[in-house]
């Protein structure tokens, strides 16, 4: 019975609606004969620099430029070639069958790499990234969606110009302006900001803004201990000084969390992991151990922050550099984030010359530039003395693949340290800015809350 890898090369020589289906999907490791590799290799080679299907003639010559293999070799290899004669076959059967053994292989190759990481064979990758290699081989699949018809499926296009997204709201006016709305799901949005100036204060504020619209929230905390993290969202949504919250009195404490409970539907749930000490993959976990024992679906998830996350394709201390680990980082956070169909808010640090900066770009963003072209939304938040005696803090936009980034460019959002708070700034705050001289109102669905004062404790 003829191989597979033998019909393979038989059709990838005289099929050419087979060949640009099939080869960005195989590798030159599927082929477990070495002569067949070469082969492979050469009708790559070739379409890849003259974009046409080689004949046996051309790889027969070609063959004689390579230096890699002996005559031996090269007496068997041509004879290969010469016995690969066309195979009509039905296209269908031809792509099921490439396709299952694509997958077979490459599930074949992931296992062996898996046991030699696990035997401690690999000086980059540690055995965290086995489930990522193990999910990628059990992904390859071959994408029979062509792509959208511009003038036959403009019905497709105006249904979804008219279907309702779901998205996550902000409480701050000029947050849902730039978001058309609030965040989508599939999405991973970046706070940059120098430290102490307010990343985790904004990821806090928003975290109890959404729970009391009544969603779930999931709180991973890398920096901070779960109780500080719950303390700030104390001083939020209790409406109390961060400092005095310990001076409260026991009655008095739980009484504001019992009418806090009543006023929402949703969940907040916090958890920590050490620095640098979890990644994607722990986080995966995480969702399925909570969705098991609690019932409990995050409809977002803020993680704090980014850069002191760990990588599960690398190993920490190997020689790798800090932009390939970051950017992988935000890869597997927005993988993260498409997989569980939800928004994650994260933030990143700023670099020694945007720390203490009146403004802040993107080249401005630590250790990775990679991180902005992954982020669907980046934003910076800018802290200066004239701003704190104001109690402002000054968001810059730095990426918005929601919006046109240079509408509301820049605007200020009222800051509260002492609570944990954000708030919408008077209209004349904004008129100061220059760069909203090009302001555009735009309509959204859910109207943001003004501020907390619809909830007493």
């Amino acid at each position: 019975m003829e191989k597979v890898e033998f019909l393979v090369l038989r059709n990838l020589l005289h099929n050419e609606e087979y060949l640009r289906k099939v080869i960005p999907f195989i590798k030159p490791e599927f082929f477990e004969d070495y002569n067949q590799k070469v082969v492979f290799e050469e009708i790559v080679d070739f379409v890849n620099q003259y974009n046409e299907r080689p004949t046996k003639e051309v790889l027969s010559i070609e063959l004689q430029k390579r230096n890699d293999i002996n005559e031996n070799s090269f007496r068997e290899i041509a004879q290969l070639i010469n016995s690969l004669d066309e195979f009509p076959a039905e296209y269908e059967w031809l792509l099921d069958t490439t396709e299952k053994w694509c997958k077979d292989r490459s599930i074949y190759l992931a296992l062996i790499e898996s046991i030699q990481i696990a035997d401690g064979g690999s000086k980059e990758k540690t055995p965290d990234a086995i489930p990522s290699i193990l999910s990628d081989a059990l992904a390859v699949s071959f994408d029979n969606h062509v792509g959208h018809d511009y003038l036959l499926d403009y019905e497709e296009r105006y249904e979804s110009y008219h279907r309702k997204e779901n998205r996550i709201p902000f409480d701050l006016e000029y947050f849902n302006k730039i978001t058309k709305g609030g965040l989508p799901n599939k999405t991973l949005n970046i706070a940059l900001a120098g430290t102490g100036v307010g990343k985790s204060l904004f990821m806090c504020h928003m975290a109890s803004s959404v729970l009391l619209t009544g969603k779930n929230v999931l709180y991973i905390t890398m920096e901070m201990a779960e109780e500080k993290i719950a303390e700030r969202i104390d001083a939020n949504l209790l409406n109390v000084n961060i400092q005095d919250i310990g001076e409260l009195p026991k009655q008095t404490f739980e009484k504001k969390v019992t009418n806090l409970a009543q006023k929402t539907q949703g969940t907040l749930i916090i958890k920590e992991y050490p620095t640098a000490s979890a990644h994607s993959g722990h986080f995966t976990a995480l969702l399925n151990e909570l969705a098991l024992k609690k019932s409990f679906r995050p409809d977002i998830i803020f993680i704090d922050y980014l850069n002191i996350c760990a990588s599960s394709r690398y190993r920490g201390g190997s020689n790798v550099n800090s932009y390939t680990v970051i950017k992988s980082i935000a890869e597997e956070l927005r993988g993260m984030a498409c997989e569980a169909n939800v928004p994650i808010v994260s933030a990143t640090q700023t670099t020694r010359s945007g720390f203490g900066s009146s403004d802040v770009e993107l080249t401005d963003t630590s250790e990775s530039f990679g991180l902005p072209a992954t982020a669907d939304l980046m934003f910076a938040l800018i802290s200066t003395e004239e701003l704190e005696s104001l109690g402002q803090i000054l968001v810059k936009q730095l990426k918005n693949r929601y919006n046109d980034v240079n509408i509301f460019k820049r605007f200020v959002v009222g800051i509260d340290r002492a609570k944990m708070r954000l708030h919408d700034c008077e209209q004349v705050a904004q008129d100061d800015l220059l760069d909203n001289k090009k302001e555009e109102e735009y309509s959204y669905d859910e109207k943001p809350k003004k501020s907390f004062d619809g909830f007493k404790f």
